[in-house]
């Protein structure tokens, strides 16, 4: 894989930025991570690393069925083995009897109804992994097996599997006059699969009981404020005696750390008295944690004879597996965006989530979004196949723009440069054709050593516009709490946004030296000691979280400066830091900043909170987001038509980020997703039979290598800064995993001539007559 970051260009409305020599250190500096020889050496700390005196070991009996009510748990042989020191099951949770991080539906342990393969029903603490799970092993569970609802279709008539029914949410949108036709119609049925975040690191944790009978837990968590107040629930104590310490995270594309893993461990720490640690296997961690949710899709396109949109009519249909997790909002994100960056002046929607005995569904990033791209941008080859129209003008014809209205009638009020990104793209240099290469150069679909024939392979070129949201949506409180302290020339930043491999510790630094010239930036460990600043999601702390730095940063600022405007009878305003020296406006008066602060110690707190937005009414309509981010991706792959082997040779990205805040870091996000996206889009599904998954590893589950990963060329950057947003910075990785699907879909259609609607492609899909 290689990145063009040479080509790449970043432009500003309404002109382009002349180059301009990159900063070492501050915004638009590509700062390197605090953090980045450790983990390339091998010594960064995670959670699998840690340790404690006297510790034991737990493991966690999961059932083997998707859906069976459970007779009888017999745990007296499990108890009775030597190094044995707990057992416990759902009657020896001493508070709440479920949870949910956002829909309180899940118990922390099955104990009469099982509703989807790998659910936990007990936990078992001991010396010895091993021992541990033997016990578990040990524990006899009668089952009377169910038969299992797998086909979301299935769920609206099948007796309710949950005492809460089958039917999550329910979304009609109504945008428009129904009764208007277009003179061409398309129609088209797509599904989306199962993708799984499979982060490179397994969940793993460690609690240690406190002697105020409280506990400690030392785990991987995205969002460590609510994962406090969930297990303090269960664990039947007030918050302020559960701590959560943020760990090493080693990959988190959604919600790091399921219940299953850190409850137990919790519970079995105040059950012994002793250290607990819970290292999970990969396939605990295929089961245990939220995948994308698998999607059906049906979709009609209504134009005008000139390739205008007329209307749109869709019904969508997410299987949000056992339980509602962020079911909601994914299907908010899907129906709000079912029509993408396109102008519709009618559109009828309908959403549901509905419950299965599925793996349970979650948050990913793009989630919603990215099910919706692959059909819209279907619908939208298909129009352009049948009106005689080049797929990326038919697509100029209809781009969004801001002060357009959206489906759910929110006006577009951020920066929406989408023909800009799509031109971008469109007429940017195509990769060479295999002639143009030497044989032996050239790597053919199915790899160096595939049975692909040359002549038997065809090349094609795809587009896809998608976007995704910034921040919480639908009335969600966004807000991140933030303090600075200088002391003896180094700043230090205290804030509970976890650091992800997003950047966020990076940006954070970067502030402080914009703000204050202090080169020596450091960022404290992550616990729930400190104020929240909500979930790793949707892009939000650059946004709050980097706000809410800057804010504190500045008022630290202030401190530093009053004394010295006092003395010279000016305005802080009149004073500037730059590269480590504060100088007045007139030039008169200069000192170094490490001077100023002399024998100083400032501190700061500050929030930072967006502009609320409102739940979608009952006809889908509301400002339900805070902001948009815009992506536009060209797609080349070859495709062995005999074998319907698939290559993406190039995948060509332009993108609206705002501002671009680190060079390097950004690049490295688009990349990511766009990887990421690749995967969805050629190998990557969870495949189940009647529930069960099916080789829950990471050799049946296929993830993209090295060799899989395309030539990613980011042609061009737009830096249209979003006048609300700080730094008018948006979100970053989201938007490319959103969009590269849709673009390999479209890429192989145009290779084939088959109607491509089904993510993962099947070779199948991709088989064509050779003439």
């Amino acid at each position: 894989m290689s990145n063009d970051v040479a080509t790449a260009t970043a432009t500003s409305d309404p002109a382009r930025s002349a180059p301009t020599e990159e900063p070492t250190h501050g915004l638009g500096a590509s700062l390197q991570p605090a953090d980045a020889r450790a983990k390339a050496e091998g010594t960064f700390p995670y959670a699998a690393d840690l340790w404690a005196e006297g510790l034991l070991w737990a493991a966690v009996l999961r059932s083997p069925h998707a859906h069976a009510r459970i007779i009888s748990i017999d745990t007296a042989a499990a108890s009775e083995m030597p190094g044995v020191r707990a057992v416990i099951t759902q009657a020896d949770v001493p508070g709440s009897a479920t949870h949910g991080r956002r829909v309180n539906d899940r118990p922390v342990f099955a104990s009469e109804m099982v509703r989807h393969h790998g659910e936990p029903i007990a936990a078992v603490a001991a010396d010895h992994p091993d021992t541990a799970r033997l016990a578990a092993a040990a524990i006899v569970v009668e089952y009377e097996l169910l038969d299992p609802i797998t086909d979301p279709e299935r769920a609206f008539s099948a007796p309710p599997l949950h005492p809460d029914g089958n039917l999550i949410r329910h979304i009609p949108l109504r945008y428009g006059d129904p009764e208007v036709t277009g003179e061409v119609v398309v129609e088209g049925l797509y599904r989306v699969g199962r993708q799984d975040p499979a982060p490179i690191g397994a969940e793993a944790g460690l609690a240690v009981p406190r002697p105020d009978g409280g506990v400690e837990i030392y785990l991987a968590s995205t969002d460590p404020h609510t994962d406090r107040d969930l297990a303090a629930a269960c664990f039947g104590l007030e918050p302020d005696r559960v701590k959560i310490v943020v760990t090493g995270v080693p990959g988190a594309l959604g919600d790091r750390e399921d219940a299953g893993f850190q409850l137990p461990l919790g519970l079995l720490a105040l059950r012994t008295g002793c250290p607990v640690k819970l290292a999970a296997t990969r396939e605990e961690s295929f089961l245990g944690h939220a995948h994308r949710h698998p999607t059906l899709l049906r979709y009609r396109h209504h134009a005008d004879t000139d390739g205008r949109l007329v209307k749109v009519e869709a019904q969508i249909l997410m299987d949000a597996g056992a339980y509602a997790d962020d079911s909601r909002e994914s299907l908010a994100a899907a129906v709000a965006f079912a029509c993408g960056p396109y102008v519709v002046p009618h559109a009828f929607v309908e959403g549901w989530a509905v419950r299965t005995n599925n793996p349970p569904s979650g948050h990913l990033r793009g989630e919603g979004a990215m099910q919706v791209c692959a059909a819209y941008e279907g619908q939208m080859d298909k129009l352009a196949n049948k009106l005689g129209l080049d797929p990326a003008e038919l697509r100029m014809r209809n781009v969004l723009a801001t002060g357009d209205l959206l489906p759910t009638g929110q006006s577009v009020t951020c920066p929406a440069p989408v023909a800009e990104l799509l031109r971008s793209v469109r007429d940017c240099e195509l990769p060479g054709l295999p002639k143009d290469t030497p044989e032996e150069d050239w790597l053919l679909p199915g790899g160096p050593e595939g049975a692909g024939e040359p002549a038997a392979v065809r090349r094609g070129v795809g587009y896809a516009l998608g976007m995704v949201h910034m921040l919480g949506a639908e009335g969600a409180d966004e807000v991140s709490t933030a303090t600075v302290k200088v002391h003896d020339g180094v700043a230090t930043v205290m804030c509970a946004a976890v650091e992800t491999g997003q950047g966020f510790s990076t940006l954070a630094r970067q502030i402080v030296q914009q703000v204050l010239g202090i080169e020596d930036v450091q960022v404290a460990p992550v616990d729930t000691d400190q104020p929240p600043a909500g979930p790793t999601t949707h892009g939000r702390h650059t946004w709050v979280s980097g706000g809410a730095v800057e804010r504190a940063a500045k008022m630290v600022r202030t401190q530093l400066l009053q004394p010295l405007a006092h003395k010279f009878g000016m305005s802080t305003e009149l004073l500037s830091i730059a590269d480590g020296k504060i100088t007045s406006y007139d030039g008169a008066f200069t000192t170094t900043v490490a001077e100023a602060m002399a024998g100083k110690e400032l501190w700061a707190t500050a929030q930072c909170r967006p502009h609320p937005t409102e739940p979608l009414d009952g006809e889908g309509q509301g400002d339900a987001f805070v902001g948009l981010a815009f992506c536009a991706i060209r797609a080349v792959v070859d495709v062995d038509v005999e074998l319907g082997a698939v290559r993406v040779v190039e995948m060509a990205v332009a993108q609206d980020v705002g501002r671009v805040l680190n060079p390097r870091q950004l690049a490295a996000r688009i990349e990511a997703g766009v990887t990421q996206g690749v995967g969805a889009a050629l190998t990557e599904n969870l495949r189940t039979a009647r529930g069960v998954v099916r080789h829950p590893d990471l050799t049946g589950y296929a993830l993209p290598t090295t060799l899989d990963a395309p030539d990613i060329r980011i042609v061009n950057l737009v830096e249209e800064r979003d006048v609300v947003a700080p730094f008018g910075a948006k979100a970053a990785s989201a938007v490319p995993v959103v969009t590269s699907p849709a673009a390999v879909a479209a890429a192989v259609r145009a290779a084939t001539g088959r109607p491509v609607n089904r993510l993962p492609i099947r070779p199948q899909a991709a088989v064509t007559p050779v003439s």
